[in-house]
C-alpha cells in the first residue's frame, strides 16, 4: 500500500483500483482491527481524492454550442444553463 504522500500523484484509475482492493480486504474480513482501521481510513482518503479529480475533471468538460443552423460556433462551461 503506498503512503499518503503518494496519494495525490495517483491517476484517477489508480485510486480506484487501490480502493477496490481495500474494500475486496474488508469484505473477506479476515484482516484484523487494527489493520482493517487503517485500511478503512486509507479508503476514505482515497474516496476523497477521487472526487476531487472527478471535480477537476467536471471543471474541465466545455459544451459545444452551436448556431440555428446547428453549426458549432464555441464552447461553453457544461453547467451553465
Amino acid at each position: 500500500m503506498s503512503d499518503a504522500n503518494d496519494m495525490t500523484a495517483m491517476s484517477f484509475e489508480q485510486a480506484v483500483a487501490e480502493l477496490e482492493r481495500i474494500v475486496e480486504q474488508l469484505e473477506r474480513g479476515d484482516v484484523a482491527l487494527d489493520k482493517s482501521i487503517e485500511i478503512y481510513e486509507r479508503g476514505e482518503a482515497l474516496k476523497a481524492h477521487c472526487e476531487k479529480l472527478l471535480s477537476a475533471a467536471e471543471k474541465r468538460i466545455e459544451k459545444i454550442r452551436l448556431d440555428r443552423q446547428g453549426q458549432p460556433v464555441g464552447t461553453e462551461p457544461l453547467d451553465a444553463e
